[in-house]
Order: structure tokens, then C-alpha cells, then sequence
């Protein structure tokens, strides 16, 4: 497993649903304000706010907690969020993206960088590892919208460019150019997706050994600790007896 999906596979084992699931609202919230914020307050007129509140409420977040986060885009305490991208290079010199949303780019860059330094990184600039890395659309079902070969055809009738599936669910992967058009196809054959988002994929990524693995997971929790980083991507991969075995520690 590797990237983003596994640190936060790892974080689900380790049972932090508590203090994860408030921070995860905090974002989820975030996103939906500036969404709504940029279009219309309404989903159906507003592709990115629609995206938004579909994750959201993906994830559980309270109805009442979604119209919240909608309202407050108009109201007049309303944050200005800026969408902002920084690029590192982490432990053992692993590749790492950050998206932010923050109404103070001095405060989260020097958070960001923060984390890296005491990694033992280094904060580069906008496009210093981004070269390296695909923009895609990520389409994300629960095992009940089917069986392994009945989401493949259903990717492949939509558009779709490659599907994983294991015991957790299906993950379709497109161009992030046809994520709208192939979200719709699909939504037709399999129903409503679990979540639906661009992301960046690694072109390569690099295996780590357990020394290594438990460094950049420990920079990817602090960056994923900060209240502006929405998310992280990093491309590294362990195998399956490290993971379980950093999952049990």
C-alpha cells in the first residue's frame, strides 16, 4: 500500500476516532464553506460545493453541521481561505504534497515548514516535486456497489483508466479532466460514489523500510494535525508485514 491511503488506513487501526473524526469535520466543514463561498450556496448549481457536501456527508458529518458550514459562506464573518500547495521532500528523501486551505499563508508555511525541518526535510518550492506526480479524479465505492468484476466493468464502460479493489472497497481512478463525466456514468450503474476528488498520484513510488516508514508517517500526522491541510500525498509504499506491524504498534 502507499501513499495518503495508507497513513490513513493505519490511523482507522490505530482507533483515534474521537479526535480524528472532530478534525476531519473542521475540514470537511472548511471545504464546504469555501466551495459555496466561490458558486452558488446551492449543490445542484455548484459542482465543487455538490463534491463537498457529498464527502461530507460520506463520512458522516451531521446534516445540520453541512447547512452550517453552507450558511456561513454568506455571512459576513465569513474567512477568506486560500487555496495553497507546498512540496517537499520528507525522510529518506520521499516526495510529499500538501493542500491547504488557510486565511494566513505566513502561519501555514511556517507550520508546514516546520514539520519538514524537524522531519528531517526540507520545504521546497511550488513544482520543486510535482513534476513527478499525476492530477487524477478518485472515485470511491463501498464493497456493496458489487463484486470486484461487475465495478471493472462499470469503470471501463465509464471511461475510467484503472480500478483497485480489496476487502475496504472499489477505488476507480480517471483523468482529472473526465472526473465529472465519468462520476456521472457511473453513478448511474453503481449508485451514489463513497467520495469523489481530485488527487495527486505518484508516477513511482519508492519502497521504504520500517525505520523509514515510521518517520514520514509521523511527518505525514503532523501535517495532517494542522488545521489547514486539507490533505497529504506522499509516494512511498511498505509492505504488507510492515504495515500491520506499524498498525499494531
Amino acid at each position: 500500500m502507499a501513499g495518503h491511503s495508507q497513513f490513513k488506513n493505519i490511523m482507522h487501526r490505530k482507533g483515534r476516532q474521537d479526535a480524528v473524526r472532530s478534525k476531519m469535520f473542521s475540514k470537511l466543514a472548511r471545504e464546504i464553506t469555501v466551495a459555496a463561498k466561490q458558486g452558488l450556496p446551492d449543490p445542484a448549481m455548484n459542482p465543487r460545493l455538490r463534491l463537498a457536501v457529498q464527502n461530507a456527508k460520506a463520512e458522516s458529518m451531521p446534516k445540520d453541521n453541512i447547512q452550517r458550514a453552507i450558511n456561513k459562506a454568506s455571512g459576513g464573518d465569513a474567512e477568506n481561505y486560500e487555496e495553497v500547495r507546498y512540496e517537499g521532500y520528507g525522510p529518506g528523501g520521499i516526495a510529499v504534497i500538501v493542500e491547504a486551505l488557510t486565511d494566513n499563508r505566513n502561519r501555514s508555511a511556517s507550520n508546514v515548514r516546520a514539520a519538514f525541518t524537524k522531519a528531517g526535510g526540507a520545504l521546497g518550492e511550488t513544482g520543486s516535486v510535482s513534476f513527478m506526480w499525476d492530477r487524477v479524479g478518485e472515485i470511491v465505492y463501498p464493497t456493496s456497489a458489487g463484486s470486484a468484476d461487475k465495478v471493472m466493468d462499470a469503470a471501463i464502460e465509464a471511461g475510467a483508466d484503472d480500478v483497485q479493489s480489496d476487502e475496504n472497497g472499489h477505488t476507480i481512478l480517471c483523468a482529472f479532466e473526465s472526473l465529472g463525466e465519468v462520476s456521472k456514468a457511473l453513478e448511474t450503474s453503481l449508485g451514489e460514489a463513497q467520495s469523489l476528488k481530485a488527487i495527486w498520484k505518484p508516477q513511482n513510488n519508492i519502497p521504504v523500510d520500517e525505520d523509514r516508514a515510521q518517520s514520514i508517517l509521523k511527518l505525514i500526522a503532523t501535517l495532517e494535525d494542522d488545521d489547514d491541510v486539507q490533505n497529504v500525498y506522499a509516494n512511498f509504499e511498505v509492505d504488507e508485514a510492515t504495515l500491520a506491524k506499524l498498525s499494531a504498534a
